[in-house]
């Protein structure tokens, strides 16, 4: 009888021990995952950047407003796909804190800013090849977002 109280109070103290110890892991590993998304984000746009304007793309934006025109250069680039990653990130957080449906609403607002995060590339005055690479790097944050923040989104 003493060998069997000897041996269960280890046990049910290796339990409670496990618990703090693996979620400060999870959240490590899930902190993890998002920086790596915006990381993948920032650094495929900047490949496109230099990918496009080794193939001739100005990169050139003129306002109607305005009679010169802006040249977008890579720091740009990098700096907003940051800036928007990290909102994704930010936002899908928040959700988490105050919703428990914050995966799906996640991913209809994620949708619903891809989608109107088109209108200024054709408010803007650009030729077809900066449109296009444009578009591109507006749907490479979200492929690099998406799956990977989505897939670290707490269930509801």
């Amino acid at each position: 009888m003493t060998a069997t109280t000897i041996t269960q109070p280890p046990q049910a103290e290796s339990q409670t021990h496990a618990q703090p110890q693996t979620v400060p892991a999870a959240r490590k590993a899930v902190r993890r995952a998002r920086a790596k998304a915006a990381g993948v984000a920032v650094a495929a746009n900047g490949a496109i950047y230099l990918a496009a304007s080794a193939l001739g793309v100005d990169f050139m934006l003129t306002d109607s407003a305005s009679p010169e025109g802006h040249h977008l250069i890579l720091p740009e680039i990098a700096v907003f796909s940051l800036v928007f990653a990290l909102l994704g990130w930010g936002s899908l957080a928040l959700l988490e804190r105050f919703t428990r449906h914050a995966k799906g609403i996640w991913t209809a607002l994620a949708g619903t800013v891809l989608a109107l995060s088109f209108a200024p590339i054709f408010l803007e005055q650009a030729g077809a090849a900066t449109r296009v690479s444009l578009i591109v790097i507006h749907v490479v944050v979200a492929a690099a977002l998406l799956p990977m923040l989505r897939h670290t989104a707490r269930r509801s």
